[in-house]
């Protein structure tokens, strides 16, 4: 299970991450404090606000949507 910490700075970045995450074959969750979100829910993802760091939770790994992650990755 790969976990990340997360950015996403605006509504390009939420579409970019949910339709990478959308193409996966594997359960994404994204959080924040006590909300969980399923990744693939773009209206979801937009809900939790910009500019927060966020967690995301895979149960699985592809190349392409860990490389999304890394472009919002928090140091």
């Amino acid at each position: 299970m790969l976990e990340q910490k997360i950015k996403l700075a605006d509504r390009e970045d939420v579409s970019v991450f949910v339709k990478a995450a959308d193409k996966c074959d594997f359960d994404i969750d994204i959080s924040y404090g006590r909300i969980l979100i399923d990744a693939k829910s773009f209206l979801g993802v937009l809900g939790l606000g910009f500019s927060r760091e966020l967690t995301v939770t895979c149960g699985g790994r592809d190349e392409n949507f860990e490389n999304v992650l890394r472009k919002y990755a928090v140091a």
